[in-house]
C-alpha cells in the first residue's frame, strides 16, 4: 500500500495559513486535507477547506469496520440494505494527541436481521478483521452500540 502526501503551500492567504495537503493514494484516488485556521498563539493552520488528517483516520476506521460488517452479513446471506456508522472520538490533551476513546454507533437496515447476528459481525470486525480498529485499540478504548431497522 502506498500514498503520496503533497503540501500545496505556500499558497498563503491573508492570515498566513498554508497547511493544505493533497494525498494521492496507491489506488489512484485523491484526498484533500487541511488544518484549522491559525490559532491565537500563532500555531500555523490551514483554511478549513478539507478534513483534518485525524478526521481522515477516524473516517477510514469507520469505513473499514462498516465494510467488514456488511461483508459478514452478506456472506451469511442476511438481507442487509444499509449500514451507517457514527464515530465519536476523544483525543489525548497533550502531544501526541492520539485517540483515547472511540465509540461506534451502527445503524443496520435490513429484513429480518437478528440482534445476535449483528453483534457478532461488529465484534468480529473490531476484534479480528478491521485493521484500523485493531491498530487504534492499542491507544483507545473502543466501544460500540447498534440499532436494527427493518426495511
Amino acid at each position: 500500500m502506498e500514498a503520496v502526501v503533497t503540501w500545496t503551500g505556500p499558497a498563503l492567504n491573508e492570515r498566513g495559513s498554508d497547511m493544505q495537503f493533497v494525498v494521492q493514494t496507491g489506488s489512484g484516488h485523491v484526498i484533500a486535507m487541511d488544518g484549522a485556521p491559525s490559532d491565537a498563539a500563532g500555531v500555523p493552520g490551514g483554511r478549513n477547506l478539507a478534513p483534518r488528517p485525524m478526521e481522515v483516520v477516524l473516517a477510514g476506521t469507520g469505513g473499514c469496520t462498516a465494510y467488514d460488517v456488511v461483508t459478514i452479513l452478506k456472506r451469511g446471506r442476511h438481507a442487509v440494505d444499509r449500514c451507517d456508522v457514527t464515530l465519536t472520538a476523544e483525543r489525548a490533551t497533550t502531544d501526541p494527541k492520539v485517540f483515547t476513546a472511540i465509540h461506534f454507533h451502527f445503524v443496520i437496515v435490513g429484513k429480518g436481521l437478528r440482534s445476535e447476528v449483528v453483534e457478532r459481525a461488529i465484534t468480529l470486525s473490531h476484534d479480528k478483521l478491521c485493521s484500523a480498529s485493531v491498530m487504534l485499540a492499542k491507544t483507545a478504548t473502543l466501544t460500540h452500540s447498534f440499532e436494527i431497522r427493518e426495511t
